[in-house]
């Protein structure tokens, strides 16, 4: 039985034509399609071989930790001029698989061999060696009665694919200068559902979030917080940091104000779809400056000078930051201390992402490769660490193509 190609007699012709040059269109970041929990998967040349690395957060709560990743599928010339595809998934090594490309953004993975993925001690063993894995630790150490249903859920949930997976291409997204930070990938903490991977990315005057790996509440593609990069907040004095009432008031005063200039925004649109057009030749009336005809909510910070993003320049020497009393946080081990605050929102539903809605929040700056989030309503905190690991092939090749990526992962969950 080969074990290993015939590499000395294989010529480099042939591993470009039936290797690099077949499967190009598969090389980069790509998200599988396992209902709302997704993932990240980077498809790489590792030497003669082109390898998928599904990467997994590290284990809850342990935010700063680097990412884990394993590999799921191989391909490689076992025989001159034929390529071996093989599926890496279970305890057993590598065993027949099948890829198919089914367009130049998609493709799907097939194992031939699904019993290499079964252990001796049947379904028992199966999930306690998934938990020792997934949450590094054991079902007994879990005392939340409803983390444990989650966590068993997304195992009978997710084991039903035995690698049998459909991925879709996703980008890394562009950065600007003008970003308050650098766009990319981070940890984030989301109570019981554990850690999840957001994409953080800059649209103008807006910030974005968006889960790449997700839960039955808020699945893999939707957009998890909103950062309006307008209205900065400015977190109340050091006194009063534990107040929990005293945080709420400023941002629901924030909400009121963003709500009033909307609502302003759509009557001026009204108007001017009803106002007649000017004779020809003759120019139209100046508008009027735009800006919100009150004063800026208490707490509330307008930008000076520019706009968006390019008008916040973070302050490096920071204020005081601590959670307010009441507000639960995966993570006790949160920076105490922040460069500057935004208004946002984040998206909140029911199980099986039923009635979904916006609801209020504070976006936490706290250096180069930290965020969080306070969700109001919940009295939740989720903190947010980049991912510092290296993707190859994954940027985007313009940022309307990075747009239509968003929209296209989006749509699949709604």
């Amino acid at each position: 039985m080969k074990i290993l190609p015939d590499y000395e007699h294989m010529e480099y012709r042939d591993v470009y034509t039936c290797l690099l040059h077949r499967y190009r269109h598969i090389l980069g970041l790509w998200q599988p399609d396992i209902g709302p929990y997704g993932g990240l998967l980077n498809v790489v040349v590792d030497g003669l071989f082109i390898i998928g690395w599904m990467y997994l957060p590290p284990h809850d709560p342990h935010v700063d930790d680097p990412m884990r990743f394993k590999p799921l599928f191989r391909i490689h010339l076992m025989e001159r001029k034929s390529a071996t595809v093989e599926c890496m998934y279970g305890h057993k090594g590598p065993h027949h698989g099948h890829i198919q490309i089914v367009k130049k953004d998609e493709f799907s993975t097939k194992c031939n061999q699904t019993d290499h993925h079964r252990m001796s001690g049947g379904r028992q063993e199966e999930f306690r060696t998934w938990l020792r894995e997934e949450w590094g630790r054991t079902l007994e150490d879990i005392f939340h009665e409803h983390m444990q249903e989650l966590i068993l859920m997304k195992f009978i949930y997710t084991s039903q694919y035995d690698n049998c997976l459909t991925y879709r291409r996703i980008y890394l997204p562009p950065s600007h200068p003008d970003d308050l930070i650098k766009p990319g990938l981070f940890k984030g903490t989301y109570g019981s559902h554990g850690l999840e991977i957001v994409m953080l990315s800059f649209h103008g005057r807006r910030a974005r979030g968006t889960k790449i790996t997700g839960d039955p509440n808020i699945p893999a593609g939707q957009q998890t917080v909103e950062v309006d990069l307008r209205h900065r907040i400015q977190l109340p004095e050091a006194e009063n940091l534990h107040n929990f009432n005293e945080l709420s008031r400023v941002v629901l005063e924030v909400r009121e104000q963003v709500r009033q200039e909307q609502q302003r925004q759509q009557e001026g649109a009204q108007e001017d779809s009803q106002d007649p057009a000017p004779p020809a030749g003759e120019p139209p009336a100046k508008e009027a400056a735009a800006g919100p005809a009150e004063g800026p909510a208490e707490g509330h910070q307008e930008p000076e000078g520019g706009s968006g993003a390019a008008a916040q320049q973070p302050t490096e020497s920071g204020q005081p930051f601590v959670l307010p009393v009441g507000v639960s946080s995966r993570n006790e081990d949160y920076p105490r201390a922040c460069r500057m605050c935004f208004y946002g929102t984040g998206l909140i539903a029911g199980h099986g992402f039923t009635s979904p809605e916006r609801t209020p929040g504070v976006f936490i700056l706290f250096d180069d490769d930290r965020f969080g989030f306070i969700w109001l309503e919940l009295k939740s905190f989720s903190l947010y660490s980049r991912v510092k690991a290296t993707f190859q092939n994954a940027d985007a090749p313009s940022p309307q193509a990075f747009d239509e990526m968003l929209k296209n992962i989006q749509s699949l969950t709604s």
